[in-house]
């Protein structure tokens, strides 16, 4: 009997308890690789979500963008690495790449990179007893899936003279109409094809970042950009659009919020 023990005894030594697999459809992020010795024990991602990230005691800043947390744990068998491990490790990994520690205490640490264009925050949490969580967001704008159409413009126009559109994008600073606006020029060019009398103002809004001259003539190219767009592409008459910029001085909410900040970045049809 003792021979059966000694020999599965040594079995087990040379055979460690295979590692769990990490959840169905969930995947490392590119930017950090993981702790050794741990699986996946839950991800989800959200192609547009918010997360406030603490970059001090007691102050947070809230971030929107593509969420993604991943969840993991320490193989059984296998000693978990510390908090403070934990947090080293992910905040050298980000350094390397040119990335910042923003934020650290006992329990968290709040980092951020930029690469490509695309600035990505990560907060690690190490109170996940033999695991820890990652969360991921990868900062910029909702894709606009509902626009007013046509008949909602045309309602608003003649209910109050105008109307907020918030489907047509441009990049930050830049004043050149980006492809993913094409649904709600297509409903502007339809309401101006059904009704050949009408005539509008387009008129370019900003919020309050920056230098006031800066957003007066950003707001002015940008209205002008879709006036451009507008009859050039989508064959509607010169005559009947022109383009205004009137930069953060009609804004819609309070500039001290990013959810303010994008509500008065916008562009209005204004009935002449």
């Amino acid at each position: 009997m003792k021979c059966h023990v000694l020999i599965l005894t040594i079995l087990l030594a040379a055979f460690p308890l295979l590692a769990k697999p990490d959840k169905p459809g969930s995947k490392d992020n590119p930017l950090l690789t993981r702790m050794q010795n741990t699986y996946i024990e839950n991800y989800r991602t959200n192609p547009f979500d918010k997360f406030s990230f603490k970059v001090a005691t007691g102050k947070v800043t809230p971030v929107e963008g593509k969420l993604t947390e991943i969840r993991y744990k320490t193989d059984d068998g296998i000693e978990a690495p510390t908090p403070t491990a934990i947090l080293r490790n992910h905040q050298q990994a980000i350094r390397k790449v040119g990335g910042t520690v923003l934020f650290e205490d006992n329990r968290f640490t709040t980092l951020k990179v930029t690469k490509g264009g695309l600035e990505t925050w990560i907060q690690v949490d190490t109170a996940w007893g033999r695991g820890y969580m990652l969360t991921i967001l990868e900062k910029g704008d909702m894709v606009q899936e509902v626009i007013a159409d046509a008949a909602a413009m045309k309602g608003d126009l003649q209910s109050t003279g105008h109307v907020a559109l918030y489907g047509i994008y441009f990049d930050t600073g830049k004043s050149e109409v980006k492809p993913e606006s094409k649904p709600a020029l297509e409903e502007i060019a339809k309401l101006l094809k059904q009704d050949p009398s009408l005539k509008l103002k387009v008129v370019g809004h900003t919020d309050m970042t920056g230098a006031m001259d800066t957003n007066m003539a950003l707001s002015q190219a940008r209205a002008q950009a879709v006036v451009n767009v507008l009859t050039t592409q989508y064959g509607i008459a010169t005559t009947r659009l022109k383009g205004y910029g009137v930069g953060p001085l009609a804004p819609l909410s309070a500039n001290d919020s990013e959810e303010g900040r994008a509500k008065n970045r916008r562009v209005e049809l204004v009935k002449e």
